[in-house]
């Protein structure tokens, strides 16, 4: 299992389309994949869990990845998270 945690730079946070961006890298690998908010994890390929946390911008998160892709995931959800969905906002 990796854990990694992140601040969320983006200005819009995970809403709406971040958001989206977001879920859909985490639906290419098979690894389990939880996002982490205030004490909350939810599963990061829902889209529906990840907007029910109301991550703003600023907000201090932990994506945890557990499986055979776990490494290759985490990779993917760094780069979007720290470059991609700033380019978002």
């Amino acid at each position: 299992m990796i854990k990694v945690a992140f601040e969320i730079k983006n200005r819009l946070g995970l809403h709406a389309r971040p958001a989206a961006t977001f879920v859909q890298a985490c639906n290419k690998y098979k690894s389990e994949i939880n996002l982490i908010f205030n004490n909350r994890a939810v599963n990061a390929k829902s889209i529906i869990g990840i907007l029910a946390l109301g991550v703003a911008y600023g907000d201090k998160i932990e994506v945890e990845a557990d499986g055979p892709d776990e490494a290759a995931a985490m990779e993917e959800i760094k780069e979007l998270l720290e470059i991609k969905l700033i380019e978002m906002s």
